[in-house]
């Protein structure tokens, strides 16, 4: 028997470096009305408590924006995905910015403890900064180091005060103490726009990147077929779909961070579908829609609701 799908929404944007993602989930459900579609309808929803007043405080840290709150919030959303998993539920988490895929992370491994959690993030960018290497200080781009508990200190170049090595220990701990996941069990598709910390620390770890060019030209399925194997020890997977993966000139600049030359919303549902068939899927996450940005209307988050619908078909399908 499948799963029932539990809708968590997660209206925060206090990780990124630009207002509005915390917009999105309130784009993607006009946009299901606007296509006259009872999506929003079909399925149970928990709204998570968000802290995003927190954007008018004065930033104490340079080097992790916000961090208290950041933790705050991921730290919520690691206790509803927790308590839906346990309660039986599929979790599809809604995110404005993707430092919450932390949140959702930490609460998969606290449900399942024991076992073995793959992580495919379909992303334009590497997330994988810490206090310690972040240009920007913007949090959205660490949760992948907080979820490995991976400092990356060999190419540190922030002085971190006190404060926020302290909160930034306890981001890496929200959940359960530590790592939540290997560096071998992790692959992206479509990551294209890195620092150098980033580089170094994709080489040093061996992390799989299927780029946009490679899927092409060797073909999907045969990379997605690819990464699954490579997938084959983990129980379980949790895939995090950034709307940035796809090409913001072919669909819309409505996203903090957009990136050229990404897919386009076919291949990231044929992604998504080919890896919820493998059965060991536990959660999805959309993340970075932000309406505020988008130069075509609400496209972003018509083209994000397009990839939903799609996924959750899958989803609900009987098992043949």
């Amino acid at each position: 028997m499948k799963k029932a799908i539990k809708l968590i929404k997660n209206r925060s944007d206090i990780g990124a470096g630009t207002r509005g993602s915390d917009l999105g989930i309130d784009a993607i459900e006009i946009a299901a009305i606007n296509r006259d579609s009872n999506y929003f309808n079909q399925f149970e929803f928990e709204d998570v408590k968000t802290h995003n007043e927190s954007i008018y405080d004065k930033n104490r840290s340079t080097s992790a924006k916000r961090i208290e709150h950041v933790v705050e919030q991921c730290t919520r959303v690691c206790h509803a995905v927790k308590k839906n998993l346990e309660q039986n539920y599929f979790p599809i988490v809604l995110s404005g910015d993707h430092s919450s895929a932390l949140g959702t992370i930490s609460g998969i491994k606290a449900a399942y403890p024991e076992q073995t959690l793959g992580v495919i993030w379909i992303d334009a960018h590497a997330d994988l900064h810490s206090p310690y290497t972040s240009p920007s200080g913007n949090i959205h781009g660490m949760p992948l180091s907080a979820a490995l508990a991976d400092d990356n200190l060999s190419c540190q170049n922030n002085e971190v005060p006190l404060e926020t090595q302290q909160h930034w220990e306890k981001m890496k701990n929200i959940g359960s103490d530590g790592a939540k996941v290997l560096a071998e069990d992790i692959i992206y598709f479509g990551v294209r726009d890195t620092e150098e910390a980033e580089d170094k620390q994709i080489e040093k770890l061996y992390i799989r990147n299927y780029k946009v060019h490679e899927v092409r030209y060797r073909g999907l399925q045969t990379c997605v077929t690819e990464a699954l194997a490579e997938l084959t020890n983990c129980d379980m997977i949790y895939i995090s779909f950034d709307v940035d993966s796809m090409d913001c000139d072919m669909i819309s600049y409505g996203t903090g961070t957009p990136v050229p030359k990404g897919f386009d919303q076919y291949e990231v549902i044929a992604i998504i579908n080919q890896i919820i068939e493998s059965k060991k899927v536990v959660c999805l996450e959309f993340v970075e829609i932000n309406p505020l940005l988008d130069t075509k209307g609400n496209k972003m988050a018509e083209t994000a609701f397009e990839v939903l619908e799609a996924v959750t078909s899958t989803l609900i399908l009987p098992i043949e």
